[in-house]
């Protein structure tokens, strides 16, 4: 009888990579996935450092499978547990100490140790009691190159990780610390695995990277090959319709990848690329290496090759020392740009980070505040871009059904969810559908008949 994996996935889009690579490594070893932890025979929790009091999060919900081994008796005492993930690096030994509940711990780059880790936490040391094991490796290579090909894709769209780590030491981020210096994949096994996806049906790959437009995978014959040049040989793969990168790194944009955006019609016109603050100064001491001029000149460029793409970008609000006037600049930033969607955020002090301690906090007050009229900023051109779709025939790809019976759920090419009534024959398919009207956050679409497939 095969045994149950449950795998709960906090954050950001690498670690829903990771937890599906984590699936591949522990389903020849028995298990099957379970979407709840009622019944599981282990249980990992992926967790994700980036936003305040993740790490309480995580013990919140340790404490609520501390409660639930207990309450399955005999049969509960099997259970296994596992915290991977930044949080995971972060905290190590913590968290065996904080919640006696954990057999195993490992970090973003540990987790190709599963099966050893875990055939060595079912047993029983000297003492009859079973061993805890903490994993912290920093080797973005061994993890990839070890890592089963088999992948299963979970749809007909999917993650593809080609860079991982980060140099950069932006003054708030803990990237460097739980997931370590940059690394590039190899280009021959990116090019593999996505061969593998294709295979199985994905239409549409998203390359991810802590720092993906830094990628400068090494190509063979002494050469490297930057992200501009990955995506062209990606191109070429038949069947891929589709592919975008997350997240960008503003410094990083080269001119190769800007005319990718111009010249490859795979590549989708949507492009995330985070700028945190519209103030100097503040991004100055965040070490972020651009400034808003920069950033205002990058925009422009990249519209100048591809006029149809949708820019998204990344805010914190209330920087330690951050002014109202610097505030404003943020809004203006805002304002001159337009963004189609964004994910802003007030700080939140990341312990270990640099900007954690520094003078001149911001009182919570003022950060909400700030965020608030930021976000009613970015909601108007959100919903001024939404509504510019409306009478517009965009390609959808179609990717599951709906919650509603004859519902059926795809993505523009910027990224919007668009529902329309179709059924699951849909799925898989780039349908040229009329939008007919905006949601909150998606776009609704009327498909007339499958006459209406695109040739993408």
């Amino acid at each position: 009888m095969p045994k149950k994996l449950f795998i709960k996935t906090y954050g950001c889009q690498m670690n829903a990579y990771d937890s599906d690579r984590m699936a591949d490594i522990l389903i020849p070893l028995g298990y099957e996935l379970t979407d709840t932890p009622d019944a599981a025979d282990l249980v990992i929790l992926n967790t994700c450092h980036i936003r305040e009091k993740a790490a309480e999060k995580v013990y919140s919900d340790l404490g609520r499978i501390r409660d639930l081994k207990r309450d399955r008796g005999p049969a509960g005492a099997d259970m296994m547990v596992a915290v991977a993930g930044c949080v995971a690096q972060a905290e190590g030994d913590e968290i065996l100490r904080r919640a006696p509940v954990v057999n195993m711990v490992f970090g973003p780059q540990a987790y190709h140790r599963l099966p050893e880790m875990l055939a060595r936490a079912q047993g029983f040391n000297a003492r009859g009691g079973r061993e805890k094991l903490v994993g912290m490796d920093f080797s973005a290579a061994e993890k990839f190159d070890t890592l089963p090909e088999d992948h299963q894709a979970p749809g007909v769209a999917a993650f593809l990780s080609i860079q991982e780590g980060c140099d950069k030491f932006c003054t708030y981020c803990v990237v460097p610390y739980t997931r370590g210096a940059e690394y590039s994949r190899p280009v021959p096994p990116v090019l593999a695995e996505a061969r593998r996806l294709v295979a199985q049906g994905v239409r549409e790959i998203t390359l991810l990277g802590q720092n993906v437009n830094a990628y400068h995978g090494n190509a063979g014959k002494g050469e490297t090959c930057s992200l501009g040049q990955l995506i062209r040989r990606l191109a070429e793969i038949d069947g891929l319709a589709r592919i975008r990168y997350t997240t960008s790194y503003p410094g990083e944009v080269d001119d190769d990848l800007i005319c990718a955006h111009a010249e490859v019609p795979q590549l989708m016109p949507y492009l995330h690329l985070p700028v945190q603050s519209g103030s100097d100064r503040i991004l100055d001491v965040m070490n972020r290496r651009h400034t808003a001029e920069f950033y205002l000149r990058l925009a422009e460029r990249i519209r100048a090759a591809q006029p149809d793409i949708a820019l998204s970008s990344d805010f914190i609000v209330g920087f330690p020392g951050e002014t109202d006037a610097e505030f404003e600049a943020t809004l203006d930033l805002v304002r001159n740009v337009g963004f189609a969607s964004a994910f802003s955020f007030k700080f939140s002090p990341r312990p270990g980070t640099p900007a954690a301690t520094m003078d001149g906090q911001i009182p919570e007050r003022i950060k909400s505040g700030r965020l608030a009229a930021l976000q009613a900023l970015l909601d108007t051109q959100r919903f001024a871009f939404n509504e510019s779709c409306v009478g517009r025939e965009l390609p959808v790809l179609f990717e599951k059904p709906g919650r509603h019976a004859g519902q059926i759920i795809g993505r523009s090419p910027y990224l919007q969810p668009v529902f329309a009534e179709g059924g699951a024959d849909m799925i898989g398919q780039i349908i040229r559908t009329q939008i007919i009207g905006t949601g909150s956050n998606s776009l609704h679409g009327n498909v007339n008949s499958h006459t209406k497939v695109a040739a993408e």
